[in-house]
């Protein structure tokens, strides 16, 4: 099945309420001057650029009654309300939505909208984290920590956004490799498949992928929600929280053209580019070349 030509919508949620390191705000403005637009539509794709999603600063909301076990959590949960009205109109129109973060707390907002706009949904987790704390075991209170949680309704309003919750076998993560204690202990409990970087150091890329879509099943729509820390960062030296052992160019390259390959995805996130920590833009300009793999780019 070959990749969808649909229309791309593209919608910035510059977003840095869900972690504690300044600068991931200016994510999607790195991306779009790295020339996602243009590059897409080289490939003579419909591209549009819908602009960002309203974001207050963190000084606008530290006067707000603030919960030490979910910081910032309705101020995100404001903005991801209208992320996901957003995507799920871009969805409901016939387009293909891109997501650019931004921290990825972004997706609470991006993934239920895909849930909602779809009936049988299937989401591939690229991300050095699992995502998986609760307010109750997390150990900083970070709401992107919280995000794959939340989605399967196992973190209190108002981090519960859209009407589906996410299912264990629904979910599959990839690049997986640095999980707090109590994390591991909760995903296992849950039962979501996790494709670590041991099981792509051992088996490869293409097989690891094959198995994570064999996991989801017979799935018609995927939403993949790629963290830029899943790559190693002598790759991605531009994130928050890097994790060194992460995935190679062409590793991540391969997954996305055997997606585009396989022509289910209709949303993606590319979340947490920060250009402070960034050198000469380089995260941002790998994601773009990402994307442009995922919607069709090939060497030959």
């Amino acid at each position: 099945m070959p990749q969808s030509t649909a229309p791309i919508n593209i919608f910035g949620v510059p977003m840095d309420l869900g972690q504690n390191r300044r600068g991931v705000d200016m994510g999607p403005s790195a991306i779009r001057y790295a020339g996602l637009q243009q590059r897409l539509q080289g490939l003579g794709l419909s591209v549009q650029d819908s602009g960002n999603i309203t974001v207050p600063i963190i000084e606008e909301v530290r006067h707000l009654s603030q919960d030490d076990h979910m910081h910032n959590a309705e101020a995100i949960a404001s903005v991801c309300r209208l992320t996901y009205d957003s995507v799920r109109k871009s969805l409901a129109a016939g387009e293909q939505a891109v997501v650019l973060g931004g921290d990825h707390s972004v997706a609470l907002g991006s993934v239920a909208a895909t849930l909602d706009a779809a009936e049988r949904v299937g989401v591939l987790w690229i991300d050095a984290h699992g995502d998986f704390n609760t307010p109750e075991i997390s150990p900083s209170g970070n709401v992107h920590g919280m995000v794959v949680t939340s989605l399967m309704g196992m973190c209190p309003p108002p981090l519960l956004i859209g009407e589906q919750r996410l299912q264990a076998n629904q979910i599959v993560m990839i690049a997986t490799r640095d999980l707090d204690p109590a994390e591991k202990i909760a995903i296992r409990q849950a039962g979501v498949k996790v494709m670590s970087m041991s099981e792509i150091d051992e088996n490869g890329m293409a097989e690891v992928l094959r198995a994570a879509l064999l996991a989801l099943g017979t799935v018609d729509t995927i939403h993949v929600s790629f963290d830029m820390d899943s790559l190693d960062p002598s790759v991605a030296p531009g994130v928050g929280t890097p994790v060194f052992g992460g995935l190679t160019v062409r590793e991540a390259h391969l997954i996305m053209e055997m997606l585009a390959m396989d022509g289910r995805v209709r949303t993606l996130d590319l979340v947490e580019v920060n250009p402070i920590l960034d050198e000469r833009n380089r995260t941002a300009q790998v994601a773009v070349d990402l994307a442009a793999s995922l919607f069709g780019q090939r060497i030959i």
